[in-house]
């Protein structure tokens, strides 16, 4: 049996911050600053945008709003939770995209 959270951290969390990480480099950041601002290894950076890691998900522009301005707070050096920050995009994710609905299984708790 493979619970609802189960989908969330192996396809829907990577695919978060697989789409982060590409907005900074997008914006201009360098793959080592990127690692640094996400607090992760740089070979994971990599592999995000590689494509290797990161369940690729076409998300919907409410959620890449808020994921370019992640990355812009993050740039700016804003004070910013981003375990919080990513839960929140995870949460408008769940409840206003269909991106669940492609997922084999339940998803999401939906």
């Amino acid at each position: 049996m493979e619970a609802p959270c189960q989908k969330i951290v192996w396809e829907v969390l990577p695919a978060i911050k697989a789409a982060i990480a590409a907005e900074l480099i997008r914006q201009g950041i360098s793959q080592a600053e990127a690692s640094r601002m996400l607090s992760m290894a740089p070979s994971a950076v990599s592999q995000y945008l590689s494509g290797k890691r990161g369940y690729r998900i076409e998300f919907k522009d409410e959620v890449k709003r808020s994921i370019e301005e992640l990355a812009r707070d993050l740039i700016a050096k804003k004070e910013v939770n981003l375990v919080g920050r990513t839960c929140d995009i995870c949460r408008q994710l769940r409840e206003n995209d269909s991106v669940c609905d492609s997922l084999p299984g339940d998803c999401c708790g939906k």
